[in-house]
């Protein structure tokens, strides 16, 4: 089950992509990652000269398997955010050459780095900054709850 908690992000951490099954996927592959925004948190540092920062998720129930995706995410000035580290999308994702051969961690990064960018997760993230100025945090507890997705609009309030 998909919920939103106003939680900690100890509660709900995206790492938990980690456990999700790993999906094999061939870079350039002819069907596109239709991935949805599951939810964005926000955190607060307690510093109010400090920006706020926080983690964004999506995912995606394909016919090969359920993808998922997280990064952290920054405020660097008002209506302004960006990656906090491009280099450290978790996914599940595993992707492969035209050989069937597995990328290397970083040809993986450019590769995902090309799907974010691609994602409104900007959009998102500027939402549940203006709506959720604590923490609004997701709990995800494997990926069958992509099944029973909530739009995405119901995700960030």
């Amino acid at each position: 089950m998909v919920t939103i908690l106003n939680s900690t992000l100890e509660q709900c951490p995206p790492w938990t992509l980690r456990a999700w099954p790993p999906l094999l996927w061939q870079v350039g592959k002819c069907v596109p990652l239709r991935l949805q925004h599951l939810g964005t948190q926000v955190t607060s540092t307690g510093n109010t000269m400090s920006h706020r920062v926080g983690q964004t998720m999506w995912a995606w129930r394909g016919d090969d398997g359920d993808v998922g995706m997280a990064w952290d995410w920054v405020q660097l000035a008002r209506g302004v955010v960006a990656m906090a580290d491009p280099m450290a999308v978790l996914s599940n994702l595993r992707l492969i050459d035209d050989e069937g051969e597995v990328l290397t961690a970083f040809e993986t990064a450019l590769h995902l780095n090309d799907i974010v960018h691609g994602l409104p997760w900007q959009h998102e993230v500027a939402r549940a900054l203006g709506s959720q100025p604590g923490n609004a945090a997701l709990r995800v507890s494997g990926p069958g709850d992509l099944a029973r997705l909530a739009p995405a609009a119901a995700m960030t309030q």
